[in-house]
Formats: C-alpha cells, sequence, structure tokens
C-alpha cells in the first residue's frame, strides 16, 4: 500500500491518488505533507504541513494525531496551515478530541505566502502561493548554512579562532532549499516562483498525462497537466523531480509508461513518479 522513492539523501513514503488522498512522510526531515490518510509508519513526524483544506489532503490528520499518541509521541507537533483554514481545523480537532476523550493537541502554525518560520536548529520554512479553488500554499524546507568567506579559506585552524576570538565577521550564510512541496495547483506556482526549480527536491503534482484529459480540463480544475511541465522542461534545475497526485484515469504502471514515452530525456532522468509497485492504486 505504501509507495516509498529515495530522492538522493531523502526518503518519502506515503499514498498520493488525485482526489482521493494524499500523505508523504519525510523521515529525514520529520515532516509529513498533508494528512489525506494517516499510515502509521507517518507518526513519527514532528512537523505537519497542510496545503489545504480538502478532505483528500487534512480528513486524517485526528487518525495521525491519535495514532500518536498511542506509539507514545507526547510532545505535540508543529502544524503548519494557510491561516484561512486554522479556525477550521482548530474546530475539528476541538470535536474529535471530545469524541476521543484524549486531547489531539497541536502547536498551530498559521501562515501566509512569503512567512518564514522556524522549524529545528538551521531548518526553517517558507510558505508560498499555490492556485487551488480553496486558500492554498506550497512549502518550501530551507536550511542556512554557515560557510567560511573566501578570503579567510587558506588560513590555518588557529588563525581562524584567533580572529573569531577578536570579534570579526568570518562567515557567511547561504540558504539551501532541502525540498518544496506544492500540489493541488496551476502550473503558474512555477512562473511565479522560478526559485522552485532550483530546490534540490521539488514534490509536484501532475495529475493529468495525456489527452484523456486535456489541459484546459486540468486547468478549470486547478491541476497541472503534463504538457505544462515539458513544455518548461529546460527550466528544472532540481536534482530530482517528484511528480504526485496522478489520477485514477492512469494505472500506476501506465504513469511510468507516459513519463518514458513523452518526456525529453533531460527531463525524464530528473523525475521520480511517486507510483506504488503495485499493479493497482491503494485501497
Amino acid at each position: 500500500m505504501i509507495t516509498r522513492i529515495t530522492a538522493g539523501d531523502l526518503t518519502l513514503r506515503g499514498v498520493s491518488l488525485g482526489g482521493v488522498y494524499t500523505s508523504i512522510f519525510c523521515p529525514e526531515l520529520r515532516a509529513v505533507f498533508d494528512v489525506g490518510i494517516a499510515p502509521r509508519s507517518s507518526a513519527g513526524a514532528d512537523f505537519i504541513f497542510i496545503s489545504h483544506g480538502h478532505v483528500d489532503h487534512v480528513g486524517a490528520l485526528s487518525s495521525l494525531l491519535g495514532i500518536r499518541a498511542l506509539v507514545g509521541k507526547k510532545k505535540p507537533p508543529k502544524l503548519f496551515l494557510p491561516t484561512e483554514i486554522e479556525t477550521p481545523v482548530l474546530r475539528a480537532l476541538e470535536a474529535m478530541t471530545e469524541m476521543q476523550r484524549y486531547d489531539l493537541a497541536i502547536n498551530p502554525v498559521a501562515m501566509s505566502p512569503g512567512d518564514l518560520a522556524p522549524m529545528r536548529g538551521d531548518l526553517e520554512v517558507r510558505a508560498f502561493q499555490t492556485h487551488h479553488v480553496v486558500p492554498s500554499l506550497g512549502y518550501s524546507l530551507v536550511r542556512r548554512i554557515k560557510k567560511l568567506k573566501e578570503e579567510f579559506q587558506g588560513l590555518a585552524g588557529p588563525e581562524i579562532a584567533e580572529k573569531k576570538r577578536a570579534g570579526e565577521d568570518l562567515f557567511r550564510v547561504i540558504e539551501r532549499v532541502e525540498l518544496s512541496y506544492c500540489t493541488d495547483t496551476l502550473i503558474q506556482v512555477l512562473d511565479n516562483n522560478p526559485e522552485l526549480y532550483q530546490s534540490r527536491v521539488l514534490v509536484l503534482e501532475c495529475t493529468f498525462l495525456d489527452e484523456r484529459k486535456p489541459v484546459k480540463l486540468a486547468r478549470a480544475g486547478c491541476h497541472i497537466h503534463l504538457d505544462e511541465i515539458i513544455e518548461r522542461a529546460e527550466k528544472f534545475e532540481n536534482e530530482h523531480l517528484v511528480l504526485m497526485h496522478f489520477s485514477q484515469l492512469y494505472k500506476p504502471a501506465e504513469v511510468v509508461e507516459i513519463l518514458d514515452r513523452r518526456c525529453p530525456p533531460s527531463l525524464r532522468e530528473r523525475i521520480i513518479p511517486f507510483v506504488p509497485t503495485s499493479k493497482n492504486w491503494p485501497g
């Protein structure tokens, strides 16, 4: 049932089927992206990112929180979500807490496009606007890395230590986007946020793949068509492009076949389809 892929040094596991359920867990980042289904293997997440309020992306949130309690995770997770849905999500969890008779606690972090919020250590999250029929966000997980300035790189350790004691400014901080996640959106999310093309791992919806659902109809539902990704093939500089949220129109093996047939080699070599190895979709 669970799809598992590796994208460089990151593991992604979960389920994503357009309109049915999406939830993708990255254990290295301790982050789960959307909770339309609550696999037990995602219970270790300390950070939960909700893209929007549709039930196939948030409907199993209370189940995941209940599983966390069952396996002994006592600290409430940070829940990042669009500002517009914070109140209804809290109301829903309050009602589920009343029925469960156990506190389904979270640490909510309501976000708007452009907001930056800390996660842990040198890792933070930046929200960006996605384009759906309800309020929605994408998220980039950014690592801040201290690098010795070029003019000091030839110095021996004791010299660097001495300059540091003297209060000299030795380091510059660079940002490295480890992973960006955007789903249920129009392709303009890339046009408006071109930095997404440089994210080490870009997790991007690609709901429709061929003429069975033309681009015009894909856009009407605020979803991305493979044609639109192919049009921008030369822009993708990501180490890995994880395509997900495929429609039930396609069998898992068919997704791979279409990508192999339709994508130019320079693009296809970056793509990792988030599909199960089974013949059919889970459930």
